[in-house]
């Protein structure tokens, strides 16, 4: 860049270290713009040019929303939460772990500058706004204790910093540090805000500053591609070492995305974008499955949506390897009890074996780790463990054959379970127990008695064990009539020939089938575990998958699209119980490896709206794909697939619009806000809020706030330390009050204090007022409109 953007640079670093390695972190020095620095003189119209922040390596400053201000679409959006503070701590932002990838360089006519339509030589554009841009972990230097990293400087003017840390092979230690400045003559500076909303018109202040010593007189031109732009091109005249801001009307007209450049002659452009959202009623319809084949779906879209407010996306779940290393990551963080501590040891002695097989390498550290934790809860569990308790944990302790302690361990939790078989071969049982909780224990203890057969006494004890408990079975088959026993039987027990054929047909008769082509087995009332809980849905549609297995009758795909869409990171499904029984059934079903390449498609009516190639790293993790979608009001027929089909991949397919706004009140909720009548910028306005509700209901109330309208957090914590609000929630566009109990029969009444940052009509979005988990107790007031000057 002339000392512009696609700078390229050369950064040499002589630290006195001979072939030593150097760590090499490159960031910017203005990490990000307060809200009262150049966007607010910007705003007021101010000719200074903004200040450049000296400091190395800071924190960004936790903020109570995304700036007006924010430099550009990529800044962090730090949201606030608290009980009267503007939030918690500044973080430190994380450090990218390689150099991010720059945008391609726009396209360029013969003469090296790109072209405008009357053909005359544009300015290059800036588009690449990182705040931290290079991370070099291991950098070895010459003989000379010297590196050269060649580096391409992102398009952001502003103080770069360069932080070195060096170490010799000897152990010693030094650092290093240094700054270059990234600007140009003169540069253009739009300040935008991180959104608008539908029907919004604005004026945005667009900087134009001279660093030169001599006045500088240039062609100014806004361009807006998914919005309206009125009087976008002059001429301006900056002084010397100074600078103006121009007003410029943007009307947003639907949802969407928007680009907006902004040229100062042939010397600088930029381009940034931001979006439009919806004021209406956010309606989403979702569907899940899996990729074994493509899948056909049937989604009815509303009639009376917003113009540009409909999209569809589609997300991809990885299968089996996804599952194991989100249980992995999450299993030693859940609640502590008895089977989740079981489920959490036999995965840390089943992992290597189960990452292997799927194509992954084991962390040895990160499971030891684990297994030290799973064993230190397991052995406290097995001091004087009941059956129902030894049948949880024998299994995980025999997955660690080269631990002793877990080893005999196991050993004596089997013995222990297969003593307890009575004559007529059940296991367990007490008073009060049913029949059908009898032969679900019966089947857990023979799965368990079945672990253990590494030795000809275990393969003997297995066996006798096996044939008393098939005899139970059989004697019991015609008392056997929920589809959830069945399948217990099948996957956990030993039932065979004949008294598995009629078990099968039981199971397949029991499962449901729903709109979107997914099978799941339900659970029928009075049905429970061995411990007396009743299984839920996820874990019984687990268990027929297990017990359906080979069977050519069974819909196993579909019955695994259910089981995949059902899965949640870091809950898995449920308790680990049945995350032990779910994990099994996921591999069983996604055991075959991920092909190099697949091709994920998304279509309406047979047309594709959006699609994507993803190769076998990529399919490791949740992708998404997004996509406008006008038209799909009515009811159309869409259409996922995969190329080539892949059982152990899961999708969610969300088709989503909004719809206008009505008032509502359910529940004998009373709303009423009170917005500012006279609004301007930078000047603190008020918001009255009133409520009326029984005493005993936890009351949660929602704003969505207009386009650069900030709250402040100073009269949100006078809210906290007055009681009338427990706590508070402050994001981009939106602002979440909990209020704290009422006396009976009396209406509330709270005022906050916004910031208007941005000059026009703005649409405020919906008021809600609700009780937490109660959608049939609530109220709401459709969008507003605010004027500011």
């Amino acid at each position: 860049m002339k000392q512009r953007s696609w700078m390229s640079g050369a950064v040499g670093l002589g630290v006195g270290f001979v072939l030593g390695g150097v760590m090499i972190a490159v960031v910017t020095g203005e990490s990000v713009r307060r809200l009262m620095g150049s966007s607010a003189a910007a705003l007021a119209g101010s000719a200074e040019p903004p200040e450049e922040s000296d400091g190395f390596m800071a924190e960004r400053p936790k903020k109570s929303m995304k700036s007006f201000g924010s430099a550009n679409s990529y800044d962090d959006e730090v949201g606030s939460r608290g009980g009267g503070g503007p939030g918690a701590p500044p973080m430190p932002a994380a450090a990218p772990v390689m150099e991010l990838a720059a945008p391609p360089e726009p396209e360029m006519e013969e003469g090296g500058a790109t072209a405008d339509k009357g053909g005359a030589a544009a300015a290059p554009t800036r588009a690449w706004f990182p705040e931290t841009f290079l991370f070099e972990p291991l950098v070895v230097t010459d003989a000379n204790g010297s590196a050269t990293v060649p580096v391409r400087v992102p398009d952001r003017l502003t103080q770069w910093r360069v932080l070195a840390l060096a170490h010799s092979r000897s152990g010693a230690q030094a650092g290093a540090v240094t700054s270059f400045a990234g600007t140009l003559p003169t540069y253009v500076d739009p300040v935008l805000p991180p959104f608008l909303r539908a029907g919004d018109t604005v004026r945005l202040p667009v900087q134009v500053v001279n660093t030169t010593d001599k006045a500088v007189e240039a062609a100014l031109k806004v361009d807006v591609k998914g919005a309206q732009v009125e009087a976008g091109a002059r001429t301006v005249r900056v002084p010397a070492r100074g600078s103006v801001v121009e007003l410029v009307t943007v009307k947003a007209g639907g949802a969407g995305p928007v680009t907006l450049r902004a040229s100062l002659g042939d010397t600088d452009a930029v381009v940034r974008d931001f979006d439009v959202w919806a004021t209406g009623q956010p309606v989403v319809q979702t569907r899940g499955g899996s990729l074994a084949a493509p899948r056909t779906l049937s989604l009815v879209g509303p009639a009376d949506a917003q113009v540009g407010s409909e999209r569809v996306r589609l997300q991809v779940y990885p299968g089996a390897l996804g599952m194991v290393r989100a249980e992995l990551a999450a299993v030693e963080r859940r609640p502590v009890d008895v089977a989740g501590d079981a489920y959490a040891l036999l995965l840390a002695g089943q992992a290597p074996e189960l990452l292997k097989s799927l194509g992954e390498t084991a962390d040895p550290a990160a499971l030891k780790a684990l297994s030290l934790v799973a064993t230190q809860r397991v052995l406290r569990a097995a001091r004087a463990p009941s059956i129902e308790v030894a049948t949880r944990l024998a299994e995980g302790a025999l997955a660690h054959p080269d631990n002793p302690v877990l080893a005999r361990l196991g050993e004596r939790l089997v013995a222990q379970v297969a003593q307890a078989q009575r004559p007529d071969g059940t296991c367990q049982g007490g008073d009060g127990w049913t029949l059908q909780r009898l032969l679900v224990a019966t089947a857990n203890c023979a799965r368990t008695v079945r672990a253990a057969q590494g030795t000809p006494e275990g393969k003997q004890r297995a066996s006798a064990f096996t044939v008393r408990a098939s005899g139970v079975f059989e004697r019991y088959l015609p008392q056997v009539k929920d589809g959830y026993t069945a399948a217990v039987l099948l996957a956990e027990g030993s039932a065979e020939g004949g008294v598995a054929d009629a078990l099968r047909t039981r199971v397949r008769e029991a499962l449901k089938t729903g709109t979107d082509g997914t099978a799941w087995l339900p659970v029928e009332p009075d049905t429970v575990r061995a411990d007396g809980e009743m299984p839920s849905e996820a874990e019984a549609t687990a268990m027929a998958v297990l017990a359906l297995q080979g069977d050519a009758k069974a819909p196993l795909a579909d019955l695994g699209a259910w089981l995949l869409a059902h899965y949640t990171p870091g809950l898995g499904w449920g308790d680990g119980q049945a995350n032990r029984v779910g994990l099994r059934a996921a591999l069983a079903l996604f055991k075959d490896p991920l092909p190099a390449q697949v091709r994920v498609s998304v279509a309406r009516d047979g047309q594709v709206v959006t699609e994507g190639t993803y190769d076998t790293k990529a399919l490791r993790e949740v992708l998404a794909l997004e996509a406008a979608a006008p038209g799909s009001a009515g009811s159309h027929t869409w259409t996922v697939r995969a190329e080539p089909a892949v059982p152990g991949l899961g999708f969610s397919l969300a088709l989503s619009a909004a719809v206008p706004w009505k008032s509502e009140v359910k529940g004998g909720l009373q709303l009423a806000v009170t917005g500012p009548k006279e609004a301007r910028v930078g000047q603190l306005t008020n918001v009255r809020v009133q409520v009326g509700a029984p005493s005993s209901l936890p009351l949660r109330f929602q704003q969505e706030l207009p386009a650069g309208v900030q709250v402040d957090p100073a009269s949100l914590a006078a809210l906290v330390a007055s009681g009338q609000v427990s706590s508070w929630d402050v994001q981009d566009g939106a602002l979440s009050l909990d209020l704290s109990p009422r006396e009976q029969g009396a209406l509330v009444q709270v005022e906050f204090r916004v910031l208007p940052t941005l000059a026009g009509t703005l649409q405020a979005g919906a008021a809600r007022l609700g009780v937490p988990g109660r959608p049939d107790i609530t109220a709401s007031l459709p969008p507003t409109t605010w004027a500011v000057r």
